[in-house]
């Protein structure tokens, strides 16, 4: 009896293996993609990653860095806003500046002020002191004179009636008057002549360079505008009002080194893609006049055609599109740029990453 049940159950664990087996192995079908894979569009082409960007004749986004040191107090655009060149963009704190170069205007204003007095020389209150002066001397000659005569006339008519001392104080009265006048026609003369030439000539000079200083500080004073430097679009602020910017950009949280403050591109009816290819396919490149290429978007299974557009002849070390920071791979690659008319059903913006194809010989 205890036979039979080893058998039976022996029995029942080979079928069960059986049909594990079985099931185990049927082969599953794996999941449908949830978008078709980007597929090489010609029967000889290469693949390249690529980064779109707003179109320009040359280089890259506008990256726009501010001059000054400072904390941004006011923002006034948004990203996507179409602005003019020279537009205000963004508002750093200029309280301190602003207060220097109204003191550098005063001092600037001083000295012109002393400028234009020493031109204005000589001062017709001063030339008429300096007259009566000269009158008032000439009187004090002749009193003096007049008293030298008499004691003359008295030594003359009786030797004895003036003594040598009164003679001599006399005489000596005289001649201080005299020299009195000199004195004052000399300082009528120079109040006359006006401002030294040499004194004009230095204050000219300081004022010019107390101008030059004020005008130094006044162009400083502007930079803390930061303003739209050609037609086009906002495409990111990257600061906010409080923070702190610098001339290497703003410290950026997520990416824990400096960006810049703001990134504009050209207002253009069509966009531009910078693709990278290896060094290696680069002898396998047409020439730039038989060029063709087409852009797969990610996602999608749309196909749009480029327009080449330029070449940068220089290769550069290949880059993670994504965050711009240098693979440790030895890999060299050559920017070529294509641009494009971005289909009106399709939302592009600069900055997507996509797949490009060349074809090639």
């Amino acid at each position: 009896m205890k036979n039979r049940w080893l058998f039976a159950l022996a029995i029942l664990g080979l079928v069960a293996g059986l049909v594990s087996a079985y099931y185990y192995g049927i082969t599953k079908k794996p999941l449908p993609p949830r978008f078709t894979p980007a597929e090489n569009p010609y029967a000889k082409g290469v693949y390249a990653n690529g980064i779109i960007e707003s179109y320009q004749s040359h280089g890259e986004n506008i990256n726009i860095f501010p001059e000054v040191s400072g904390t941004v107090t006011q923002i006034l655009v948004t990203d996507g806003a179409k602005v003019s060149q020279g537009a205000p963009l963004l508002l750093i704190d200029d309280s301190v500046q602003r207060a220097t170069v109204e003191q550098q205007k005063a001092q600037a204003d001083a000295a012109l002020a002393l400028l234009r007095e020493l031109k204005a020389q000589p001062r017709l209150e001063n030339l008429r002191v300096s007259k009566a002066q000269v009158v008032s001397a000439a009187a004090n000659l002749k009193t003096a004179r007049d008293s030298l005569d008499k004691v003359k006339k008295s030594y003359q008519m009786n030797p004895k009636s003036v003594s040598k001392d009164q003679m001599d104080s006399a005489m000596n009265a005289f001649l201080v008057a005299q020299a009195n006048l000199g004195v004052a026609q000399k300082q009528y003369e120079l109040t006359k002549a006006g401002a030294w030439i040499y004194d004009i000539q230095n204050q000219q000079h300081l004022y010019e360079a107390l101008t030059k200083t004020y005008e130094s500080g006044k162009a400083l004073l502007v930079k803390y505008t930061i303003r739209a430097p050609v037609d086009g679009v906002v495409l990111a602020v990257k600061a906010a009002v409080g923070s702190f910017v610098y001339p290497q950009g703003i410290y950026g949280t997520y990416t824990q080194g400096y960006n810049p403050v703001i990134i504009m591109g050209y207002s253009q009816p069509y966009l531009e893609v910078r693709c990278y290819i290896d060094e290696i396919l680069v002898p396998r490149l047409p020439p730039p006049d038989q060029m063709k290429a087409q852009m797969l978007i990610r996602g999608t299974n749309n196909h749009i055609p480029l327009e080449f557009e330029r070449i940068q002849p220089y290769v550069t070390p290949k880059i993670e599109l994504s965050n711009q920071r240098t693979e440790r791979v030895d890999v060299r690659v050559l920017p070529v740029i294509f641009r494009f008319t971005p289909p009106k059903d399709l939302n592009i913006y600069p900055g997507m990453l996509v797949d490009v194809y060349v074809e090639t010989k």
